[in-house]
């Protein structure tokens, strides 16, 4: 090695311990700043399914709203736990996901409170937000959300998984999203768990990030609280 070569590594290595020169190691995804965001969501929640969901969430950095149906929060209470844990957040999807415009009042009140009770069981926290089923909403459906605290949020681009959109679909269907807006998926969706590390670098490409659901506005915004253990109630 030559005098010079080898002066100028020592010299690399001095600063380097002396903390005056910074190595850039982020990756380009993480690195990006974060120029608005939207709302990832996933209905019919937890299963069997929502380890695996979970897995493709967390290593691809994303964080979404996990719209569980009470019946499944009762059934699953670990996976309620194992959402929260990786960072999600936990919202209302009814309880046995009926065509609540078609139910009197007194069964949409049972199929919404049924369903905070069973989540915070759960150790899912109290939900801020509710999806009714099939995104059919009436003037007495909002007004029993309200009475539980709850904000109506429905989506402004549909995945079309429950219809059997491929992951390419998914994929290009997750493309059109704004800064802002709502994006739904479900939990039992192989093609769309496939799609997350494609959404994911979709989103990095146009500066967009994975954010939470407002309950003020219904719109996707900056995570208030890391993604950390409990970071979802």
């Amino acid at each position: 090695m030559k005098a010079t070569s080898r002066l100028s590594l020592l010299v690399v290595a001095a600063l380097a311990a002396a903390g005056t020169l910074t190595v850039d190691t982020a990756a380009p995804a993480q690195a990006a700043a974060c120029n608005g965001y939207v709302g990832l969501t996933f209905d019919d929640g937890p299963s069997s399914n929502t380890p695996a969901l979970l897995n493709a969430l967390t290593q691809n950095g994303l964080r979404a709203t996990m719209f569980n149906q009470g019946q499944y929060a009762a059934t699953y209470p670990a996976q309620v736990r194992a959402q929260v844990n990786a960072g999600m957040w936990v919202g209302n999807h009814s309880y046995t996901h009926p065509h609540l415009t078609q139910q009197s009042q007194a069964t949409i009140d049972s199929e919404i409170s049924r369903t905070q009770q069973a989540i915070a069981a759960a150790g899912g926290g109290t939900p801020k937000l509710f999806r009714p089923p099939y995104g059919e909403t009436n003037s007495t459906v909002k007004a029993v959300a309200t009475k539980y605290g709850l904000t109506e949020i429905i989506w402004n681009v549909d995945s079309q998984d429950w219809n059997g959109a491929s992951t390419d679909a998914i994929v290009a269907a997750a493309g059109r999203l704004t800064s802002g807006q709502v994006f739904l998926m479900h939990d039992w969706s192989a093609n769309s768990r496939a799609a997350i590390p494609r959404i994911a670098q979709g989103l990095a490409s146009r500066s967009l990030c994975a954010g939470m659901i407002s309950p003020q506005t219904g719109r996707a915004v900056a995570p208030t609280t890391p993604s950390a253990a409990g970071a979802a109630r």
